[in-house]
């Protein structure tokens, strides 16, 4: 298969795989730490309404989900990548803190959240990612 053509299937697949353990992780998450009484998270607008609600206890799957997504798309880019295996894993980092910068601008949560999000769980878990799958 052309190089070009499995490094765009790297970048296609590490995201459609990163989604994936991300949705799975916040789908889950709120039956293993449920929402605070009331809460409507089925909607952009209940969660904006009712964020004030929600203790740190709340953010661990929220946070996990951004880390282990970017993460296992890291790792799947990397592997499938013929050349330049951590430039793909880190494109696969810069997808998910655009999905991140967004999710803060849309969803405003607490300022410690959204800087241990956005600095923590894209660009070093990406990092983190190539690097596993190099070796």
């Amino acid at each position: 298969m052309n190089s070009t053509v499995k490094n765009i299937l790297a970048v296609v697949a590490g995201l459609v795989i990163g989604s994936i353990v991300n949705m799975g992780l916040i789908t889950i998450s709120g039956s293993i730490i449920p929402p605070p009484e009331g809460v409507d998270n089925t909607t952009m607008e209940g969660l904006k309404e009712s964020m004030h609600l929600f203790q740190p206890k709340h953010f661990i799957f929220p946070f996990l989900a951004h880390a282990l997504g970017t993460l296992v798309g890291a790792f799947i880019a990397s592997k499938i990548a013929t050349t330049r295996k951590m430039t793909f894993a880190m494109v696969i980092g810069v997808f998910f803190l655009i999905g991140g910068i967004t999710s803060v601008i849309m969803l405003p949560s607490p300022t410690w959240f959204s800087i241990l999000d956005i600095v923590v769980a894209y660009i070093p878990m990406a990092w983190i990612g190539g690097k596993l799958a190099i070796k």
